[in-house]
């Protein structure tokens, strides 16, 4: 009896607030202000273009774009591992794929549909992000204390597999600088960032390829991680020299800029890492949460301070991830926390970002496909064949210098990060920034099959 007593009571209730609800929106409708019956206000073509509209709103289309470009990436990575390519390769192609490259020219419409000029701006802004805790996961592979132990010959080998594509890479700007420089951009700005973006090593490919196979824990794999870390390093303070030349304009603003990169990082090692050790042991001791968070906090203000001191966000996220404590199993719980959503989500917005830039069709003529091949060429004899010569001249025998000039020759998403940088700090156009790309690609996609041939064969 009871319960048939509060079943009718809530219907009741139900009821009354219903009729009351419905009465007050039909004395509503009496407040509204008369206005044209819009013609088949009813008809299908008006919820379509509701559903159109919708579609158009920024969070919809970041949601689309990302997962567009997630599938694409995981799908070409996934290809391009099946051949036996690092799966970097794939994602680059894939974000050529869904740039103006591809995509825009077989499908426009639906190329400006997926990434409309309004969005790049969201894309570019998150993409950003992605590549500030990839530059610190970057810094946290490298291990200080086993680069202490392992130099020796590594520091030579590193070292030239840098100068000697640095020199060949300012050579070169002198013949490319009236084709491709923009009006405003120095030759010194020009050539150092030739130089410099031809002497870069991919590290965390590199650890990929010697995984893949078997090398990672052999003699020729600790020496070629060694070098790639070494030659990371000294690639990243080069930038930081260059981002000095570009924006410090006199030989005195050049000079303070050097002066105040080289006091952000004594301050970094000297009182920024004892305190985040501090933190970590007293304060997270051990829990995950806490030391994401601490994490976090310490690679933004990182890239924040060299942001605001003219250097780059990227090379402070770098620098942030020097001075993270590799002990206690911290390097490998940092790494998953951040790789995961790095790596899935964030780095794929880079490729699709790095995709829209790049215009294939605009090497529409034999001399930009000549340059193109005169720049691989350099670029390979600079850092292959810099890399094998101080390598063989410190020992080491004929096939294992040759190696390790083909694993150094790895440029891949580290060389794309750079090319980007020096788009967008107006020392690229978009021309040399595309082939710029492609020369990358290509040095990347020789790693596997030369490494797969120096093994297979005899040297006397």
């Amino acid at each position: 009896m009871k319960a048939r007593f509060t079943w009718a009571l809530y219907i009741l209730a139900i009821g009354l607030f219903a009729a009351i609800a419905f009465h007050v929106l039909e004395a509503g409708k009496q407040l509204e202000l008369p206005i044209g019956a819009l013609p088949g206000a009813y008809g299908s073509h008006l919820i379509e273009q509701n559903l159109l509209n919708l579609a158009r709103l920024p969070i919809a289309v970041f949601i689309m774009q990302l997962v567009v470009v997630i599938v694409t990436t995981r799908a070409c990575g996934y290809l391009l591992k099946k051949v036996g390519q690092p799966a970097v390769v794939g994602e680059v192609i894939a974000g050529i794929i869904l740039g103006p490259s591809v995509l825009f020219q077989l499908a426009p419409g639906v190329g400006a549909f997926l990434f409309p000029a309004a969005s790049i701006g969201y894309l570019h802004v998150f993409s950003q992000i992605g590549l500030i805790f990839f530059m610190f996961v970057l810094g946290l592979e490298v291990d200080l204390a086993m680069l202490s132990k392992r130099a020796g010959s590594a520091i030579v080998i590193s070292h030239a597999s840098i100068i000697f594509p640095l020199v060949l890479g300012i050579c070169l700007s002198y013949f490319l600088y009236g084709y491709f420089a923009l009006p405003h951009t120095k030759f010194s700005s020009f050539a150092l960032f030739m130089g410099t973006a031809l002497s870069i090593t991919a590290f965390p490919v590199l650890g990929r390829i010697l995984k893949e196979k078997d090398l990672l824990n052999t003699r020729l794999g600790n020496m070629a991680l060694t070098c790639a870390a070494i030659d990371d390093i000294t690639a990243w303070c080069l930038l930081a020299l260059l981002l000095a030349v570009a924006k410090g304009g006199t030989g005195e603003m050049v000079l303070y800029m050097v002066l105040l990169i080289l006091a952000y990082i004594v301050v970094m090692f000297v009182a920024v890492r004892p305190l985040v050790k501090l933190l970590l042991q007293k304060v997270c001791r051990g829990k995950d949460q806490y030391t994401l968070v601490v994490t976090c906090v310490v690679v933004l203000l990182s890239a924040w301070c060299a942001e605001v001191m003219g250097i780059h966000v990227l090379f402070g996220a770098f620098i942030a991830g020097l001075i993270m404590p590799k002990d206690q199993g911290l390097q490998g719980r940092l790494i998953v926390g951040v790789g995961d959503a790095l790596f899935i989500v964030m780095l794929p917005l880079f490729f699709a970002c790095t995709g829209l830039r790049t215009r294939i069709g605009s090497l529409d003529s034999l001399f930009y496909w000549m340059i193109f091949g005169l720049t691989t060429v350099v670029a390979v004899a600079g850092k292959l064949g810099g890399s094998a010569i101080a390598a063989r001249c410190t020992g080491e025998s004929t096939r294992d210098s040759l190696s390790i000039g083909v694993l150094m020759n790895t440029r891949g998403l580290v060389e794309l990060v750079v090319l980007n940088l020096g788009l967008e700090m107006g020392i690229l156009s978009d021309t040399l920034f595309t082939i710029m790309i492609l020369v990358a690609l290509f040095t990347t996609m020789m790693t596997t099959p030369l490494l797969a041939l120096l093994q297979r064969r005899r040297f006397s």
